[in-house]
């Protein structure tokens, strides 16, 4: 079916979430963390033995630097955005995917970051020039959908794998205009044919993982050292519409920099020695690391699954 919703934990958990916010949040985290680390810990030894750094297995491009929802657990939030007003160039853009053509990148893409896509105009043809420079690549968009529509998914399409629409809500309900796509796209299969839509049911004020500190309905809390690892520095490469490089998408504040490409090439950047430097201290565990001493966050979903297939090899 090209088309399919998904709501983690069903009523059940969506009630959980809305009325026990931080128990829910606190119960899942130290869930994932003591079923993950083991495996997390096996995936960076056999990263870390290779002669060079393997691909990513994610390459994040965020081309504007702006969010029109409201998501209480997200910097990012049109509330919350302290950004200065950010988009990458159409010739940094270029040389980006150019960069991975010559690289021979084979895994997955994505033209988001901490940002809403359909904010920046230019954002099909971006994945048209992506998908013509790197055919076997596997390049989804994720998209709360409030800007969505029959026309946009359809314009789409042809350039993506996986649409994702996070449905942000309180009422566990989709959206009309997600409803109408849903309704549509359940009504036209063989139109949809080669693309996965996934409509994600979010609750909208829910309570995550603290994003290293950043995170607008987790302040105040006392901060504790986390001692676990975490494959981000391993499995992505998160690109700022000004070029710069950061550790990963909790750093939505923009605090770090692993490289500029403005001045040095993504495969050096990727190999290089403040990579090199974070993949080492967080082999040992995050509260190794300034940045990341802190930060709570882990993902049991893209990148639970990286590992796992990783390790199965």
């Amino acid at each position: 079916m090209p088309i399919r919703i998904s709501n983690y934990g069903g009523i059940i958990g969506w009630n959980a979430r809305k009325y026990l916010p931080h128990l829910a949040s606190k119960a899942y985290l130290t869930m994932q963390f003591l079923l993950r680390e083991k495996k997390q810990k096996a995936f960076i030894e056999k990263f870390m033995g290779e002669e060079r750094a393997p691909y990513p297995d994610v390459v994040n491009v965020e081309t504007i630097n702006r969010c029109n929802s409201t998501c209480a657990f997200c910097t990012a939030n049109r509330y919350a955005e302290k950004r200065p007003f950010a988009k990458i160039s159409v010739e940094l853009f270029h040389s980006v995917i150019d960069q991975l053509a010559e690289w021979k990148y084979p895994n997955k893409l994505t033209l988001y970051g901490n940002n809403e896509p359909w904010l920046d105009t230019r954002i099909v043809d971006f994945h048209k020039y992506a998908r013509e420079k790197l055919p076997t690549a596997f390049i989804f968009m994720s998209t709360n959908g409030l800007l969505l529509n029959i026309e946009k998914v359809d314009s789409i399409i042809p350039y993506v794998d996986q649409l994702i629409i996070n449905n942000y809500c309180e009422d566990m309900k989709l959206h009309d205009n997600i409803r109408v796509i849903y309704e549509h796209v359940k009504a036209h299969p063989s139109k949809y044919k080669d693309v996965d839509i996934l409509i994600q049911m979010r609750y909208v004020k829910e309570v995550l993982t603290n994003r290293a500190g950043s995170a607008p309905n987790r302040q105040g809390e006392k901060l504790k050292p986390v001692k676990y690892t975490c494959v981000m520095p391993y499995t992505d490469m998160w690109i700022e519409p000004n070029g710069n490089l950061g550790i990963c998408c909790c750093d939505n504040l923009e605090r770090s920099s692993m490289g500029d490409l403005n001045k040095e090439r993504l495969v050096d950047i990727w190999n290089g020695q403040k990579y090199r430097e974070l993949r080492e201290t967080m082999r040992k565990g995050r509260n190794n690391h300034p940045f990341c001493k802190y930060c709570d966050f882990i993902d049991a979903g893209l990148r639970g699954e990286i590992v796992k297939e990783e390790l199965e090899k």
